[in-house]
């Protein structure tokens, strides 16, 4: 789990692209589902999120390989500063936090 705050102009396309490794080897990552979650507080519920997203089809699942795009329309939000956090749900049933910390959605010079 790490710690990494990101900024995003508002109304801008991002991609993230992970890489899932295990014990310096690719990590086969077919099944396995990843969320995105951004929210004002962290007592939030889920179902309230500003952004929301869930990830199950991967680019390259057996090479450990996905992506995780917050398009225009999910970064439509009010400019402030929300708690995110990256997690995953394994094939097994394990789930685990990969990324947290503060998402700013700022304002675009050219609004």
């Amino acid at each position: 789990m790490e710690c990494k705050n990101i900024e995003i102009p508002r109304r801008t396309t991002r991609t993230y692209k992970i890489h899932f490794t295990k014990d310096g080897r690719d990590e086969d990552i077919t099944g396995w589902t990843i969320y995105f979650t951004a929210k004002l507080k962290m007592d939030d519920s889920d179902t309230g999120a500003p952004i929301m997203k869930t990830i199950i089809g991967h680019t390259d699942p057996v090479n450990g390989k996905t992506e995780i795009e917050l398009l225009k329309t999910d970064t439509d939000i009010a400019c402030k500063s929300y708690h995110y956090s990256i997690d995953y749900l394994d094939d097994e049933g394990n789930e685990g936090i990969l990324f947290w910390g503060r998402l700013k959605i700022s304002k675009r010079v050219r609004d």
